[in-house]
Parts: C-alpha cells; structure tokens; sequence
C-alpha cells in the first residue's frame, strides 16, 4: 500500500495523461531553472523525474536576478500536457512575460521545441478534437474556450470563441484550473474555485454534448482529508489500461506547499462520479512492476563531467533560484564541490544568484553539506537554508579576517498568506558564534508534520553536532507561491569576488519530526 498524498512536496498544478503503459504528469515550477517539471510513472503512485521542459525561459533581467528584479511567484504556471498523433504538447502562461508558450517533442525527454501562441491564457487546457481541430479553455471566473488556428500560433479567426462556464456564487476564489477532456463523445470541464460557502478548494465538473452547448453541472468533490480545512482540488484526470480513472488534484500543506493527491472517480450516466473521501491509502498495478525509479531527492558528491559541447547537465533533483549565472559557478574547477562566485553585492539570500535547490518533502527532512569558505570576503555569506519568503539559514561569514557562523530568518508580519517579504531588507540573525577555520559541517532540519514549519540549524563540533539558534517557524506566503526549497547559496555584502566550495551534500527524509534526530 502507498500513502496518500502520493508525494509530500511541492507538485502543483498538476496535469496527467497516460501514453501506452507510461503515465506522464507536468506541474508548475514557476521562477526555478530547469522548468516546467515532467514526472513519469508506472503505477500513478511512484513517480521520478523524466525531463524539463527547457533550461531557460527567456532570459529578462527579471529571471536572471539582474537590475534588482525577480519572478517570485510569477514564472511558469499551470501547464496543459498532451500527446497527439505521435507528438507531445506542453502549454503554459508566463505571468511575469504575460506570454503563452508552447513546447512540442517527438519524445518526453527532448529536445523540446519552443513557440508562442498569441494572448494570454491563464490556466488553459489544450484539446485536440476528433474532427482535427484544437482549442483552448482557460479564465478565472468566467472560463472562455477559444478555437485555435491549425499551426496553434493563435486563434483561429472565425472560430468558436465564447464563455462555457461562470462563476455564480460568491467565492473568495472564482471558477479557474482548467482541465478539457472530450471522454465518450462528451465534453468534460474540470474547475476548482473556493466558494464562500464551501471556505476551501473544491473540485467541480461541467459537460456538455457538444462545444457550441449549453455545458451544465457542478460540484464533484469536496474534501480535506481532516486536515486543516485544506481542500483537495485542482488536476487532470487520467485512465489507467484497465479502464479505471484517478484524479490526480493537490492539497495546500503550510510551508512545504502544495503536494500531489490521487483520487478515484467512475463515469456514471455520463458525469464523473468522485470518492466520497481521498483515500489515505492506494494500491494499484504497475505496468512495469519491477521498475526501480530515479530518486526525486538526492545525495550528490558534486563528480560530474562535460559533454560535448563543454557543458554540465546536474542531476534531476536540482534547481536553481531563477536563471543562474554560468560564468559564476561550476562543478568542474574543484572536482567533487560546487563553486560560487559573486558577481555582485547583494542584500540576502532573496536575490542570491546561483542558489542551488532541492524541493523539501515531508514530514520531515534533513540535510548536511561540508562547506569551504576559504575564498570568502569579509561580509559574504555561504551556507545552507530552507529559501521561502520566511527564510532561515546557518552561514559561514568572515569578520576582520575571522570566521563565524550565522543563523539568519526573515520573519513574516502574520501567519497569513498575505504580504510580501520579497525586498532588499536583510534578514534577521538570531545566533552567532565563532569558528576556528574556513571549512565547516553544516546540517538543516525541516519539520513540517501538522503544519509545524519549523527549521532548525546545527554544525559539526569535533565528533558531536551542535545547535545553534532557535527553532524558525516559516509561512507560505502568496510573494514566493511556493514551497520551501533546501538550498546552497553564496552572497556578498560589501565587495564581489568571494567564493565558496559545497561538498559531500546528504538527504534524508525522515517518517516524521522525532525519527530525523536519530
């Protein structure tokens, strides 16, 4: 039996089809490089990293970190994954770009090629009708769906294009999430809103007999699997070879973000049918049940070489915090560490370039990292944290020639959603002492069972680790959209040029808050 929530982090806006024995699900990744994640599975339970959709978006000033700007929370969203005679499909939006990209692939891992569709379709679902032609369904409250021109580069001029569905209640969250199936002859909508009623994520359907009817329906699911009113929503859905048909939705999990769930469904009389509960447990067939998938987390000893073209492809578990600077990190100089130099100053760890991250998964997760800080500059900072906009961080600094270390939080106005602490203001340092050299052993714990968003911060003294600060409680907030991220950063305070080696980095996930001490 598998636990459900399948996957304890951050995979949201979830989309999944199945091609011949392999299932392929697509999610949001919104300011980190590589984007635009597929996960590929055999069961729909156990899942591993088949490819990114591109390396790098566009390249502003605003995803490279540069001219003080940023993408926090903007980025890719939402994506719609299709496969179509022979040819896999991804479309997205870029909020910061106001564009809407498509990639197309003869294979999941590549090479992906990129185009625009003209408008800006915020959360759209790409269909590919019977009959050859394509559309577009998308909106927040009021879901339009638009005929697209054969190439797809746009609308279709003098095609279909009308409102299928609207929001008539009063919601703190209208009609948005779209997901457009043609099942058995009949259209299906799936959409999520948060009514005001309801007070959390719920799952809706419309269908209707043809594009051009009147699509009727309504509420198909509604639950939060008894955990903090956090509504379980939003998703494609998918068969399996069998004939039986999961929903794959996500719920809301405090600072490690949003994280998949699988959920039953039938098709009764022509309309979804949903479990009454998400189950808490799952048990279903592989295609191929002695496959051994790819870890989504990782240890790495940072051993890599270049290919061909003089180039380092990390493993798939990496991210970076936006589009990185080549010029100012590499896995080659040193072998077996990751070096970062800063190009410039730098007021936190917010606007640090070249921060390397793993997402963190619950219900707990440590991770220890050696870090050489003998090419630090006085005022720089190199280390280990859990990046949310309600950081914390242990970091080697230099002083007047003399290393210490720092435990450093940002600490949010309230516990809500709300508020940006996407600024230039340093963080705050609840802890500090001295070291006796440059290279360090440096350890981060998450805990996260509950909602308990906690880090914690200790290093290596002789045989024995020692804690240093108070735990930090962090919140998701709407200014990053995402979950907490473990990562390795460098950033300087006062002058460029300093630098940093990362070696040794060990993960673990532990079964909950007291088994990670051990």
């Amino acid at each position: 039996m598998q636990a459900n929530p399948i996957i304890w982090a951050d995979y949201p806006d979830l989309d999944v089809i199945r091609v011949g024995d392999t299932y392929y699900m697509v999610s949001t990744t919104m300011h980190m490089m590589p984007g635009c994640v597929i996960l590929r599975s055999y069961d729909l339970m156990n899942w591993e990293t088949a490819a990114y959709v591109y390396e790098t978006l566009d390249g502003t000033p605003a995803q490279r970190l540069q001219e003080e700007k940023q993408i926090y929370s903007q980025g890719m969203w939402a994506a719609s994954l299709r496969y179509h005679e022979g040819r896999f499909y991804v479309v997205f939006v870029a909020n910061d770009t106001r564009r809407t990209y498509l990639y197309t692939a003869d294979t999941i891992e590549g090479p992906w090629e990129k185009r625009y569709i003209e408008g800006f379709y915020h959360d759209c679902s790409l269909l590919f009708d019977d009959d050859g032609r394509a559309y577009l369904t998308y909106g927040n409250t009021e879901i339009w769906l638009t005929e697209l021109k054969p190439d797809l580069s746009g609308p279709r001029p003098g095609g279909l294009h009308r409102i299928i569905v609207r929001e008539k209640e009063p919601a703190h969250l209208g009609y948005e999430g779209a997901h457009l199936y043609k099942i058995g002859g009949r259209y299906y909508v799936f959409l999520i809103h948060i009514s005001e009623s309801a007070g959390r994520r719920t799952q809706a359907c419309y269908w209707a007999d043809s594009l051009e009817g009147t699509f009727e329906g309504g509420e198909v699911f509604d639950d939060d699997m008894g955990y903090f009113n956090s509504g379980v929503a939003q998703g494609g859905i998918v068969d399996t070879p069998d004939g039986d048909w999961h929903a794959m939705l996500f719920q809301d999990h405090g600072a490690v973000g949003r994280i998949p769930v699988l959920v039953p469904l039938t098709f009764q009389e022509g309309r979804p049918v949903f479990a009454t509960k998400a189950p808490v447990s799952l048990d279903l067939p592989s295609t191929r049940p002695e496959y051994v998938y790819k870890p989504l987390l990782g240890d790495d000893d940072f051993v890599y070489e270049t290919d061909r073209e003089g180039r380092v492809r990390l493993q798939d578990f990496w991210q970076w915090n936006h589009e990185p600077d080549d010029r100012h990190w590499s896995v080659t100089e040193k072998p077996g560490a990751y070096r970062i130099r800063t190009a410039d100053v730098r007021p936190n760890l917010t606007f640090a370039v070249n921060t390397l991250t793993q997402r963190a998964f619950g219900p707990s997760c440590e991770a220890e990292v050696t870090l050489d800080g003998a090419a630090l500059n006085d005022g720089d900072y190199a280390g280990i944290g859990f990046l949310i906009g309600t950081y914390g961080l242990i970091a080697l600094t230099r002083e007047d020639d003399r290393y210490y270390l720092s435990v450093t939080v940002r600490e949010p106005e309230d516990d809500s959603i709300f508020g940006s602490l996407v600024d230039r203001r340093p963080g705050r340092e609840i802890a500090r002492v001295a070291v006796d050299g440059p290279t360090v052993r440096l350890r981060t714990i998450g805990e996260f069972e509950q909602n308990r968003d906690e880090c914690r911060f200790a290093y290596r003294d002789g045989e024995n680790w020692r804690e240093l600060g108070e735990p930090h409680r962090m919140v998701y907030k709407l200014d990053h959209f995402m979950g907490c991220r473990l990562a390795l950063f460098l950033y300087s305070t006062r002058q460029a040029g300093g630098a940093a080696d990362f070696s040794a980095f060990r993960y673990r996930v532990g079964d909950s808050h007291e088994s990670i001490k051990s």
